[in-house]
């Protein structure tokens, strides 16, 4: 059957993609539901949980409640709470429930925002879409709503980081691998959206020179930015040496003429035979030029979540349940995927292990490789067959 997953895990859904977003930024984010999705959350969704302090909060939502279509109580909660916790901004996000009964999540949001004086979000998720549409959704609200118009740009050729979670980067040394890239380029990173920087580095956003985009989820927010600012955006992560180099001349190239850069589509494109990657389009598509120029190897890229069709070069394929997947990896040279993917491989194909935190949690969080920082693959103790 289509869109089913009876082998394979699911990705992290919207509402989670939310509030990791936001997570380090001291805001409150409530996801309205009754109960379920903020376990999922804490326990699956969210490496930090244990570690770092967030207010994320579950509304309670009661069948009554549902069924009568009472929001005060909701309303009433989140603005108690608020007032109690001062927090920087509020966020509501939406779960399965709420999209059965129509919540309108923005007229909730003007409602507490005048009841509190707090900046506060809707954000009409429903679970039925991957961490990247709540994610992008939350980052473009930051750049539309929070972000400051800039005094004067920063005199030094200077980056913010768009896309930055752990549900792509995990909680290891990759995202400071990624800044450290970027410095040895002689790129100043200005902001990193949303791992590891403050909400009062984000609202200067607009300081910026260039936006870098490494993953799908901050495209949104890349546009907002230039739409307010002009400030032109980079898609591709800073993966390996030498396409490190290929972006940090885009980025330079960006700010000289202020026009948007894909360099993550420059790779030989690859098809059936070839090696086959399972991920997210703008941290996959960087792997796989990274690959292309330091290990000569090509790479089929296939996507099973949300992207843009010019992410994608021919031989490339949008991929989003078993019965699609299936026959790709049966005409694959070798496959790299999280290790859940497994079963849906035939056992003759080379398979190597990439975990992804938004697919299999925290059950292979300790194999998490820093691609950022070392190209992985090809070594004998990461092969499985």
């Amino acid at each position: 059957m289509r869109q089913t997953a009876s082998i394979i895990s699911t990705y992290t859904a919207d509402v989670s993609g939310v509030c990791s977003a936001l997570f380090e930024l001291g805001g409150m984010t409530v996801m309205h539901d009754a109960s379920g999705c903020n376990s999922t959350y804490n326990t699956h969704d969210e490496p930090r949980w244990y570690d770092t302090d967030s207010l994320v909060f579950l509304s309670g939502l009661s069948e009554l409640e549902a069924v009568m279509g009472d929001d005060e109580k909701f309303i009433g909660d989140v603005a108690e709470a608020a007032r109690e916790l001062h927090p920087a901004f509020i966020a509501l996000a939406g779960t399965p429930i709420p999209m059965v009964i129509g919540t309108d999540f923005a007229a909730l949001a003007a409602l507490i925002q005048q009841r509190t004086g707090i900046p506060t979000f809707g954000f009409a998720t429903n679970g039925m879409h991957s961490y990247l549409s709540g994610a992008s959704q939350a980052f473009a609200t930051l750049a539309e709503r929070l972000v400051q118009e800039p005094r004067e740009r920063r005199k030094e050729l200077s980056v913010n980081l768009l896309g930055v979670t752990p549900l792509d980067f995990s909680v290891g040394p990759m995202v400071g691998s990624l800044r450290r890239r970027l410095e040895a380029e002689g790129i100043a990173v200005a902001s990193c959206w949303a791992m590891g920087d403050s909400l009062e580095n984000i609202c200067r956003a607009g300081e910026a020179t260039v936006n870098l985009v490494v993953s799908w989820c901050g495209l949104a927010a890349a546009r907002v930015l230039r739409r307010r600012f002009g400030t032109p955006y980079v898609v591709g992560a800073p993966v390996g040496e030498a396409f490190t180099h290929v972006l940090a001349e885009e980025i330079r190239a960006a700010a000289r003429d202020g026009q948007d850069r894909l360099p993550l589509t420059k790779r030989p494109p690859a098809g059936p035979g070839d090696l086959t990657l399972i991920a997210e389009s703008v941290t996959g598509g960087s792997l796989a030029a990274a690959m292309a120029l330091e290990q000569g190897k090509r790479v089929r890229l296939v996507c099973p979540l949300e992207t843009e069709d010019g992410f994608l070069l021919p031989g490339d394929v949008r991929a989003r349940d078993e019965v699609e997947l299936e026959p790709l990896f049966k005409e694959a040279g070798g496959i790299i995927a999280d290790p859940l993917y497994r079963p849906l491989c035939p056992p003759e194909v080379p398979f190597y292990e990439l975990p992804h935190e938004a697919f299999s949690g925290r059950i292979y969080r300790r194999d998490i490789q820093d691609f950022i920082d070392h190209i992985p693959f090809f070594e004998e103790k990461r092969k499985r067959s």
